[in-house]
């Protein structure tokens, strides 16, 4: 479904990402996993056409996306749910889920509303309020809502456990699994490796810009080396 190939990826004289590729199969939970500041959201954000690879391609659903603006990605059925929430602060819940419908035309989005609100019965709840003033999970919740608005393929999360109690963890993690059940194939970007790899099929691991590894889930979890990096083992 997505193909990456030999990206490198600058900021200024900062060599980022030093020849990524991977790719991730219809129907799989794929994560890259590493330390803070491994590129882990660069690479998302290459793929997502918000930063530009020097080098090498990126082809979704069979097709080049390398310098294919971002809503046109959106379009073709790839959303990402960016680090950090990014929800429109200002405007209400169902204003954000409807942002995130914004490449569809208004008559296909009914059923993809009530779809969310199936799926997030906190958000259906507060629909009317301000997103600024949602809670931490709340608001990864909407941000991850407003990303199935589109009706994606392909949906990349990144860090989506981040800042949240455990207990909410567990409810986000679950939800993804979710979302592979009903047909959305996902790429997660993850800093906490132990909940990624138990629900992923298989990972990447990045190191410095660089995958250093690549394995199922289920190898990486009980491989000696990520297990003393990434799972305090």
């Amino acid at each position: 479904m997505l193909k990456v190939n030999d990206i490198n990826v600058y900021y200024g004289s900062i060599h980022a990402i030093k020849g990524v590729s991977f790719e991730v199969n219809k129907g799989e939970i794929v994560t890259l996993i590493g330390a803070n500041g491994a590129g882990k959201s660069t690479i998302l954000n290459t793929v997502s056409g918000l930063l530009t690879s020097r080098t090498g391609s990126i082809s979704f659903l069979d097709k080049p996306i390398s310098g294919v603006m971002a809503h046109r990605i959106v379009c073709r059925g790839l959303a990402q749910v960016p680090e950090g929430r990014r929800v429109f602060l200002q405007m209400t819940v169902e204003e954000n889920l409807e942002m995130g419908a914004f490449t569809r035309k208004t008559s296909e989005t009914d059923g993809s509303l009530e779809n969310v609100y199936e799926r997030f019965p906190r958000l259906k709840e507060r629909r009317r309020q301000i997103a600024g003033t949602l809670s931490g999970g709340e608001q990864q919740m909407l941000a991850m809502g407003r990303a199935l608005m589109s009706k994606p393929e392909l949906l990349m999360l990144d860090e989506p456990s981040m800042g949240l109690a455990p207990l909410l963890v567990d409810q986000i993690f679950a939800i993804i699994s979710e979302l592979k059940e009903t047909g959305t194939t996902i790429l997660l970007v993850e800093q906490n490796a132990q909940m990624a790899l138990s629900i992923a099929d298989r990972g990447y691991v990045l190191e410095t810009g660089k995958i250093v590894m690549s394995a199922k889930a289920s190898e990486l979890l009980n491989n000696d080396a990520v297990k003393k990096a990434y799972l305090g083992g």
